[in-house]
């Protein structure tokens, strides 16, 4: 899959990977030594995630239903937890660093 950020017409990342159950849910990044630019993972549902355990910084893009962004956090570290979001349906995880303030709140992503 891929992830395209409508409203400014960028690509975010060319292999999104989508965790919709439980296992790959709960399993998320764990275990990966690090994540290439133009790699994300779309969990769904999800409204807060984790970097316990993690070996390196991602980028998360926080979504609605409509899939428009409602919170962007640059560069969680390892062993962070997320805030919260309560209108979040889903959650992109990207590598640390791919954002660069590319995406903001209130833009629109399409996965597909």
């Amino acid at each position: 899959m891929i992830a395209f950020n409508r409203t400014r017409g960028q690509a975010i990342a060319s292999r999104v990977e989508k965790a919709e159950d439980y296992d790959s849910r709960a399993r998320g990044l764990l275990g990966r030594k690090t994540m290439a630019a133009d790699e994300g993972l779309w969990i769904v549902p999800c409204p807060m995630i984790h970097t316990l355990f993690m070996r390196f910084p991602i980028d998360v893009i926080f979504l609605d239903r409509e899939s428009r962004v409602v919170r962007v956090v640059e560069n969680l570290k390892p062993w962070r937890m997320s805030p919260w979001v309560f209108r979040a349906r889903s959650v992109l995880e990207l590598a640390g660093g791919t954002l660069k303030g590319s995406v903001r709140p209130g833009d629109c992503l399409e996965i597909k």
